[in-house]
């Protein structure tokens, strides 16, 4: 009899054991699904972040812009000037590639260049820099008093680097952008440099509603 308890009392307890172990397979299984389900960005995930939320700034056309103007698309956001030698010109052109990388999404893709030199990038000047990489980039011009203010927001540096003349000077600047999602919440940071097979799956995903 009491052999025959102690059995049992075995049984039971392997039983218990078994059940145990399907429950943390099952947990563990479960949380790799949720892992997995993840969106996988490649830039930095800043979403949440409580700065770079928006911006209000006449474009090259004279038109007042913010991220509400762009609901639907993701948008990249990316601070520098027109004299920059490489760095500006290099990413600005890494955009429109991937613009049309994105095929018929590539209308969903709305780039802004805002400059941290509007002394002497002039609207019209802004207009025609754009038009060298893909006519409906935008490029936002903050008046001279206010670009510490859009720093400040945007946490990005900048810095006037004197030249030889006084129209000769050049600007030292971050080159990082922001990224948006289609609701117009900040998401990501993109480190200049990456190139541009990262960006544009971080881009997909957003578009896809990551």
């Amino acid at each position: 009899m009491a052999s025959s308890l102690i059995d049992s009392g075995r049984r039971n307890s392997i039983k218990l054991i078994a059940n145990y172990a399907v429950v943390a397979c099952a947990t563990g299984v479960l949380a790799a699904c949720s892992k997995e389900a993840e969106p996988q960005f490649k830039s930095i995930d800043l979403t949440g972040a409580d700065y770079a939320k928006n911006f209000v700034l006449p474009d090259q056309n004279g038109q007042i812009r913010s991220i509400k103007d762009f609901s639907g698309k993701v948008v990249v956001v990316f601070f520098g000037f027109t004299q920059c030698p490489d760095v500006c010109p290099t990413f600005m052109a890494e955009l429109a590639q991937i613009k049309k990388s994105l095929g018929t999404d590539g209308d969903k893709l709305q780039a802004i260049f805002i400059t941290v030199d509007p002394e002497r990038d002039t609207p019209e000047l802004l207009k025609a820099y754009m038009g060298n990489f893909d006519p409906t980039f935008l490029a936002l011009r903050p008046a001279i008093d206010k670009l510490p203010e859009v720093a400040k927001d945007f946490k990005i540096y900048y810095k006037k680097v004197e030249g030889k003349t006084p129209g000769s000077y050049s600007m030292d600047h971050s080159a990082g952008s922001y990224v948006y999602d289609p609701k117009g919440q900040v998401r990501l940071y993109n480190r200049y440099g990456t190139g541009t097979e990262g960006l544009t799956s971080d881009i997909r995903l957003l578009l896809k509603g990551a």
